[in-house]
């Protein structure tokens, strides 16, 4: 009896946000900077105007420039733990404001369960795992909070909503759409309280127009006539997309472009037709419909006008918002209608919550691995670079092919430049040998570019007598690798048929770094310059049908 006492709504978030925060935490504890963060890292170093207010792609994100900034400067760039904290906090936040928004509305059951569905929502694995994406995460929480001050409709309120709505334009591009929030609230209330608050909007609005004016308008965008006109499509499939997602139907790639799910069209047109519905059978919206309306509408119209392949409304990064604003249009329409869920009603959507979770989770659980696999990528070849940071060139840059990883390409300069003021995130040359197979494969592949090795073929060159010199060691065909020391070494290939050479040095079977094939009777100058791993040799594997002589200084 003491128990279903104490189990109401309120008490069962604070649970479901804790245990949120341990998975997201736990999760993210294992993960380190990813794509997009790097730009801010290493191309956004100094403290001015230009690093804090230039466009990333053509989206203002000076608050995240900040934040980001601001953690690296406290806490370093060994790990990505205090980024991830902070994503965390936004996300927490935005769900527990959604609470606060649907319990105003239709109570704190039906509240608890869509704020549970936010927690969880594996779907948009990339918001909730991904720190760079708070230009999603905190643009929202702030926006929810800005329309619930709002809504106390006095001074306080509007002040504390116009910092709100300050903070959600300057995270990210998502702030935008509640600038049509907070004007479709001013624009409800305007009978009562006049047109006066409109300087809620036109602070943010001046200070964003203030900013395209000198920085903004430099970004490239993608507005065309066609994605204007196919802007009321991608309003429908960003209203499928959205009940797809939540319910753990949208089964999206982890990369790549995401197809529209077979289910979202079907989930859009029945909850148009129910909305449609409602309304004949009760005319009317209440006035608190229209803010987050044209919150939502403005943001799919606004990806619409810009948009690019990758940025469907069914894409991993804008199912987010997809979601969240299709459930919360959908509790202001039942709210509207009077509608109040009783226990089987309830009970009907915990059900319905219990079978989402479930590919929402799992969905989370893939979206990890793909981030883990990323991290291990990331710090063998950030690793790889700190142990060649003696020798490597200046001009240096990490490439895709390079790397191993079409989500991971930096400038080795800036890279060494963040590294001095801050630390590196890469793995220690012992990680790198305790790491997968695929991380230490790739260490070597880096080492290889960034060091760089060196090698001078020299036709004929074989000189038989060497073969008998101490510093030489005969490598008869199928023999075993040689372990070389840094410095010059003498690959004497004797006559016959061309030799294969190839290196390890991480790696514990792959020789992935191939050298040039040598002709028989010819001789290949290594170059292995000095670096922080001495203790790790590299070894040279070779392939030939004669007597190989390997010569070392």
């Amino acid at each position: 009896m003491v128990l279903r006492r104490r189990a109401n709504p309120d008490t069962l978030l604070i649970v479901a946000l804790a245990a949120a925060a341990v998975l997201l935490i736990a999760l993210g504890w294992q993960l380190t900077f990813f794509q997009d963060t790097w730009t801010v890292l290493l191309e956004r170093q100094p403290w001015n105007a230009h690093s804090l207010l230039y466009p990333h792609n053509e989206h203002l994100i000076v608050f995240q420039a900040i934040v980001e900034k601001g953690l690296v400067e406290i806490f370093g760039m060994r790990n990505a733990h205090p980024e991830m904290l902070f994503m965390t906090a936004t996300l927490l936040a935005s769900a527990a404001l959604v609470y606060v928004y649907v319990k105003r509305r239709l109570g704190g059951w039906v509240a608890l369960l869509i704020a549970v569905l936010l927690l969880f929502f594996g779907e948009a694995w990339e918001i909730l795992l991904w720190p760079f994406e708070m230009e999603f995460s905190a643009p929202f929480a702030a926006g929810m909070g800005m329309l619930l001050v709002l809504e106390r409709e006095d001074r306080r309120g509007d002040i504390w909503g116009t910092v709100l709505l300050v903070l959600a334009v300057g995270f990210g591009s998502l702030g935008v759409s509640f600038i049509f929030a907070a004007f479709a609230q001013i624009v409800v209330a305007s009978r009562e309280r006049g047109w006066k608050r409109l300087w809620i909007v036109a602070i943010p609005v001046v200070l964003y127009l203030a900013w395209y004016a000198k920085y903004g308008h430099e970004a490239e965008h993608h507005v065309t006539l066609d994605n204007i006109l196919n802007s009321p499509a991608y309003v429908f499939e960003g209203v499928g997309a959205g009940f797809a997602s939540v319910l753990g139907l949208a089964n999206a790639p982890l990369t790549g472009v995401a197809p529209i799910s077979p289910w979202a069209p079907a989930l859009a047109i029945g909850a148009i037709g129910l909305a449609v519905w409602g309304q004949v059978r009760r005319p009317g919206l209440p006035r608190t419909f229209w803010p987050i309306a044209a919150a939502a509408v403005s943001f799919w119209l606004l990806a619409s006008f810009n948009f690019i392949p990758g940025r469907e409304a069914s894409s991993v990064r804008y199912v987010y918002a997809d979601g969240a604003f299709v459930l919360l249009i959908a509790v202001e329409l039942f709210a509207g209608q009077g509608i109040r869920l009783g226990k089987k009603a309830i009970w009907v959507g915990a059900v319905i919550l219990v079978l989402a979770l479930g590919p929402n989770i799992a969905k989370l659980y893939d979206g990890f691995e793909f981030l883990k696999e990323q991290t291990q990528f990331t710090r063998s070849d950030t690793g790889a670079m700190d142990i060649a940071s003696d020798t490597v060139s200046p001009e240096f840059f990490l490439t895709p092919e390079l790397s191993g990883t079409a989500t991971f390409f930096i400038s080795g300069q800036r890279y060494q430049e963040a590294v001095a003021k801050w630390g590196s995130p890469g793995y220690s040359p012992d990680e790198i040998a305790a790491a997968p197979e695929t991380g230490r494969k790739q260490a070597d592949i880096v080492l290889a570019s960034a060091l760089p090795l060196a090698t001078e073929t020299e036709a004929g060159g074989f000189d038989p007598s060497l073969a008998g010199a101490a510093e030489c060691a005969a490598v008869p065909p199928g023999g075993p690798a040689v372990a070389l020391k840094p410095g010059k070494t003498r690959i004497q290939v004797g006559p016959g048929a061309p030799a294969s050479l190839a290196l390890r040095r991480f790696a514990a079977t792959e020789y992935a770094v191939p050298l040039s094939a040598v002709e028989g009777g010819s001789a290949m100058t290594l170059d292995i310059p000095k670096d922080k791993a001495p203790e790790y040799p590299w070894y040279l594997r070779v392939t030939a049908s004669q007597e190989v002589f390997v010569c070392s200084g």
